[in-house]
């Protein structure tokens, strides 16, 4: 792709991917699950390469790994277990999900930005989730945990279909939000130099 000649696309596309990862940050199979519904409609199109996140194979996967995800995050403490594997795979999915949107780009270029943004973003917004739980529990003994995990399954859906419906939005919302986590880090190293 030329990618000054289509610069629109590209954005459009780099949006959907940021979209699509940020979201796998919240739940990691419930995007894919979006997404394969998504191709077997037509209602979004996949890079070369990824047309097996529409087959009939990937939606049942998807289904299944996202039911048995959701549910093992109401089980007390397990899900910290979940929140530590969940890790590296939010950020090989975001890398996923962020080449699949990247249609017609170079093979080289399409798997560099999805590595350093599609998976680093699944990446940061993962440990900044994981933290928050990890909070939750210290203060809450776990028992507000079930209501976090119905907060990220319910921000997972949202950010995907936002992302799927209105790419340049999802971007907007994601901007906005990482903008509040990197404050927060700040503060916190602030705080911890002032000690």
């Amino acid at each position: 792709m030329d990618v000054s000649a289509n610069i629109p696309q590209v954005i459009t596309a780099a949006a959907l991917g940021l979209g699509l990862a940020a979201a796998v940050g919240f739940r990691v199979f419930v995007p894919f699950l979006l997404v394969s519904i998504a191709a077997r409609s037509g209602s979004v199109h996949l890079a070369g390469g990824f047309e097996w996140l529409g087959s009939d194979v990937a939606l049942v996967m998807f289904s299944v790994a996202a039911v048995l995800e959701i549910a093992a995050y109401f089980i007390p403490f397990f899900d910290h277990l979940l929140d530590a594997v969940a890790g590296p795979a939010a950020v090989t999915a975001g890398t996923v999900l962020m080449a699949s949107a990247l249609i017609d780009m170079a093979p080289w270029l399409r798997w560099s930005v999805a590595i350093v943004a599609g998976g680093g973003t699944a990446g940061l917004f993962h440990g900044t989730l994981a933290g928050l739980r990890v909070g939750s529990t210290a203060t809450t003994g776990g028992t507000a945990n079930p209501a976090f995990a119905t907060m990220e399954t319910g921000g997972a859906t949202a950010l995907t279909l936002l992302a799927l419906a209105v790419p340049l939005a999802a971007l907007a919302v994601i901007v906005f939000l990482l903008i509040r986590v990197i404050r927060k880090l700040i503060r916190g190293v602030w705080r911890l130099g002032r000690r």
